[in-house]
């Protein structure tokens, strides 16, 4: 009986109690199933992330293409605007043009038109003097008889010339 003296055989039997009650409250299922439990949590988190970060990429993936999509929108806006530019700056310089030509044509017109005014000026002036010069002549070489002849003279022709 020395056996129920040793302190090592109530060690092995209290290990051996142990592990019998814990078998019998089948705590190493409840462990395996808290493990399982966990690596569940655990792998429901990992697809989790995988989503997520497929869903990152995607948006990244958009998000690059959206500013491809407009940085080429942007060039096309810039070349478009260039474009217009050039054109109105091709109108301007015709319009430009034009309206040169125009005003000098006008002012070609109104010289045109003073020199016209100036000469018809001239004329009617010439037109006068020479007038007032015959008048001066006719009274200082005509006399009253002279004078009567001629518009008698004038007055005989004047059916003929009428007709």
């Amino acid at each position: 009986m020395e056996l129920l003296s040793d302190s090592h055989f109530w060690v092995g039997i209290g290990t051996l109690i142990f592990f019998g009650i814990l078998l019998y409250l089948k705590v190493p299922a409840l462990i395996t199933s808290a493990l399982d439990a966990r690596a569940a949590a655990i792998a429901k988190e990992l697809d989790e992330a995988q989503r997520l970060r497929s869903e990152a990429e995607a948006l990244l993936a958009e998000y690059k293409k959206k500013r491809a999509q407009a940085e080429g929108e942007a060039a096309a806006i810039l070349t478009e605007a260039k474009a217009e530019a050039e054109r109105y700056a091709a109108e301007s310089r015709t319009a430009l043009a034009a309206q040169i030509e125009r005003r000098g044509r006008q002012a070609e017109e109104k010289i045109a038109q003073a020199e016209a005014q100036a000469v018809a000026e001239m004329r009617a002036l010439a037109a006068d003097r020479a007038i007032a010069a015959a008048e001066t002549l006719l009274a200082t070489r005509l006399d009253d008889k002279r004078a009567a002849d001629l518009v008698k003279r004038s007055l005989e022709e004047i059916p003929t010339k009428l007709n």
